[in-house]
């Protein structure tokens, strides 16, 4: 059953919105200890209105397009009177006080919010191993890690604990969870939906969005997601289209997807053989490929993190301890020190020409070549992440851990959506193929996946 059919079930009465919550109370109370993908589930909440939505649709009152959906947030957007500690001791104590705009959108609608899910602490990282409240596991590699920054959200999909989980994406962390747990992440263009109510990262990367176990639940949120917000000064002023309707497509005649040489040269073998099958199928499901050069991948890593350690860095100063929660440099974990440390060094006035100056004019020079690329092709696709998901507990330096990012970083330095839908398995191990448009072409990586999950 997708989220679709389960909406109408939900609509027509056939299940109830108190037997769809319970099932995930049940989830989580059987899984979540070992799992840990929840840091907090407020029952008492999703219960009560659970029977509120339900009266309303008992007594044929209008009902949102949410109605009874159940929802997991990354712990790092706001939401009324649950903790928002962005999984770091610094916000231990910090209770909601408002909601984000995107939560305001689930409420409005009749979504559920069940409890906020795990991340690596303030979403620097990408493994959920940085959390202040434990690792993660992955239901669908079990010992392995989840990936990260949003690996709480993808588990919580993968474990059956939630219809639709939120979580934000600054270089790849929506993606790359989903990748490892073989469920379905989305980022949308940068501007699409509300950061408003998110603790950000990095402003010029950030972008909240949705995950699911098929894409039904992927466009049934960015239907609600995606809206113009004066809250957000990148918010777009877009006549979206309605993504639901994407489910049609049949086939992928007439569409030119590209591949890119280097994708396929920085990823192990292991995770080609999966894509290249995966790509296969495209090509059987009526698209032709092209096979194009990027020739700027060793540019994206760095270019990715000295933005991000900048933007870090004067993000945090407000974490100083006065208003809320501990001094964030008294408490926080090695991961997110050394990222305020070197944003700090490269914010001074004799290395920002030097180190910053030149990532935001590289930045341009690879958006310039992506737009160049997707001129003559509808999609791009390859890998989400370049390597398989490494065992809890593994030892990775920093850059072995940057690693995994190679392949994401380059939709948000460029602000296209981006997609990642699970291509198979290698020994058990979910591996995902990830697939880019240009800006505001959401609605084509939507196409895709609905054919691709339709003709699995």
């Amino acid at each position: 059953m997708n989220i679709l059919e389960k909406r109408e079930l939900i609509k027509n009465q056939e299940l109830t919105v108190e037997n769809n919550v319970e099932n995930f109370i049940n989830n989580i109370n059987k899984s979540n200890k070992s799992i840990n993908a929840f840091l907090e589930i407020n029952t008492d909440y999703a219960l009560e209105k659970s029977k509120e939505i339900s009266d309303k649709i008992k007594n044929k009152e209008k009902t949102g397009s949410l109605a009874g959906l159940v929802f997991g947030i990354k712990a790092n957007i706001n939401v009324e009177d649950f903790t928002i500690s962005a999984a770091s001791k610094t916000l231990e104590n910090y209770i909601g006080s408002y909601d984000a705009t995107v939560i305001k959108k689930i409420k409005q609608e009749d979504g559920i919010i069940i409890g906020m899910t795990n991340l690596d602490e303030f979403a620097a990282g990408s493994s959920t191993e940085s959390s202040y409240y434990g690792v993660t596991e992955n239901p669908s590699a079990p010992g392995r890690i989840p990936g990260g920054s949003s690996g709480g959200s993808a588990a919580a999909i993968a474990g059956e604990m939630c219809d639709i989980a939120i979580g934000s994406d600054t270089g790849g962390s929506i993606r790359n969870p989903a990748s490892h747990c073989g469920v379905i992440g989305f980022k949308p263009s940068y501007g699409g939906v509300s950061r408003q109510g998110l603790l950000d990262l990095s402003m010029s990367l950030d972008q909240i969005g949705p995950l699911a176990n098929d894409s039904y639940g992927i466009a049934i949120a960015l239907n609600n997601l995606i809206a113009n917000d004066p809250y957000d000064c990148t918010s777009l002023k877009w006549n979206t289209p309605n993504f639901l309707d994407a489910k049609d497509t049949v086939d992928l005649k007439g569409k030119k997807i590209a591949t890119i040489k280097q994708f396929h040269e920085v990823s192990d073998e292991k995770v080609n053989k999966v894509v290249d099958n995966s790509i296969s199928k495209i090509e059987n499901l009526g698209a032709e490929t092209v096979e194009l050069d990027f020739n700027y991948i060793d540019l994206t890593l760095p270019t990715y993190y000295l933005i991000n350690y900048v933007e870090f860095f004067s993000a945090t100063r407000k974490y100083d301890g006065r208003k809320y929660g501990h001094k964030i440099e008294d408490v926080c974990g090695e991961e997110v020190l050394r990222r305020i440390g070197l944003g700090s060094y490269i914010s001074q006035q004799e290395f920002s020409e030097k180190y910053y100056k030149k990532a935001l004019q590289a930045r341009s020079l690879i958006r310039n070549e992506i737009n160049k690329l997707l001129n003559d092709v509808d999609l791009i696709v390859g890998p989400t992440v370049p390597k398989l998901p490494h065992k809890i507990g593994d030892k990775l330096d920093p850059m072995e851990m940057y690693a995994y990012d190679i392949l994401t970083v380059i939709a948000n330095l460029t602000g296209i959506p981006a997609g990642s839908i699970k291509a198979g398995e290698s020994n058990g191990i979910p591996v995902g193929l990830q697939i880019q448009s240009k800006h505001q072409d959401d609605y084509k990586i939507l196409e895709t996946m609905f054919v691709l999950e339709n003709n699995n």
